[in-house]
């Protein structure tokens, strides 16, 4: 008799249901992971919301901690014991691929072939059980939260940001968004030597950012960001400038803050997606560097569960609820809510 579990499935516009579905079942190299805690991604909300275009039903979940439940055959029993916590590299990256040969798996152009385990497709982490290979699971220590552990993959993303964006000490970096892939850059920076530049026009984001450790804090509504910054620096404009709205006009401002030789990143999706004006004679002459940022690699994720586990980043303060998962409607609609950071769906 086939094996049930719960899941938290995406149905339709605003729409969670809990269902059940096949449980997974661990095959030869495989772990089962039994799921305690996932938080809400921004890319579920806007699933959730019929902002993007995805194919429904949908699984959704992938900032995803738990425990070892079951190890399949070929698996080293002293290397992944019953029990163990770990966090979950839930994205699909083929290991074959150019860019996976390259170390950026996550940038893997592989097409995933269809998962027996998976009924409905998606990336599981809201569902009970998921089933990993030890290249997707990431040891945490037994101290540490699972609503903590949750917080891998995001901060992962961050931790690839912060790398490619070369920063040194002594830097003047600017956020631009408190929101909290703004804030987890807030964190990271600093541990990188920064002096941390946050605009945001919310007066209680601004409060937050100051608390984990913002040095400077401003409105941009009330002070233009790229005079503001440059008044910061001396008239030269920030060595690094972190764009983590969802705003094309902001992304072009985050261009035109940074200063020579310095480099802007474009770490959100942008909705919609609008073209920019930027002159490539300016690029030429101040060899500003204009990156991109998405998704973790294995080595960003390898890096952000130690700052985790290491207690370097605490993310307690960008929780702003739990809920269990047959509330996941419920966590959906405050996960959607504009004053919410992190919804975690968590389970016994």
């Amino acid at each position: 008799m086939m094996e049930k579990m719960k899941a938290a499935v995406i149905t339709g516009k605003k729409k969670a249901e809990i269902l059940e579905i096949k449980k997974p079942q661990p095959g030869k190299g495989e772990v089962l992971v039994n799921i305690k805690a996932n938080a809400l991604c921004t890319w579920e909300q806007r699933a959730f919301l019929g902002v993007i275009d995805m194919k429904l039903p949908f699984l959704g979940g992938h900032e995803i901690s738990g425990v070892v439940e079951e190890i399949g055959e070929g698996i080293d029993e002293k290397e992944y014991k019953i029990g163990q916590k770990v966090a979950v590299r839930a994205l699909y990256s083929c290991g074959s691929c150019y860019y996976c040969r390259q170390g950026e798996e996550n940038l893997c152009i592989g097409k995933p072939g269809k998962d027996p385990n998976k009924e409905i497709w998606g990336p599981g982490g809201l569902g009970e059980y998921l089933v990993a290979t030890p290249r997707e699971l990431f040891k945490l220590p037994d101290d540490l939260p699972f609503e903590y552990g949750a917080f891998t993959e995001p901060l992962a993303c961050v931790v690839n940001s912060v790398e490619r964006s070369k920063i040194e000490l002594g830097n003047d970096v600017v956020i631009i968004g408190a929101g909290i892939m703004g804030l987890l850059h807030v964190m990271v920076s600093k541990l990188k030597g920064a002096r941390t530049i946050v605009s945001e026009p919310d007066e209680n984001r601004r409060k937050l950012a100051k608390e984990i450790g913002a040095d400077i804090t401003f409105d941009p509504t009330k002070e233009d960001l790229i005079e503001k910054v440059k008044s910061l620096t001396e008239g030269r404009g920030a060595d690094v400038v972190f764009n983590t709205t969802a705003i094309a006009a902001v992304a072009g401002q985050a261009i035109k803050a940074t200063g020579k030789s310095g480099r802007v990143i474009m770490y959100s999706s942008i909705h919609p997606d609008k073209p920019i004006e930027v002159s490539p004679n300016w690029i030429h002459s101040t060899q500003v560097e204009i990156i991109g940022a998405v998704s973790p690699t294995i080595e960003s994720f390898q890096t952000s569960s130690i700052l985790l586990s290491k207690k370097l980043i605490n993310p307690e303060k960008l929780i702003s609820a739990k809920y269990p998962l047959e509330e996941a409607q419920k966590a959906f609609e405050h996960a959607v809510r504009p004053d919410s950071y992190r919804i975690i769906v968590t389970q016994e």
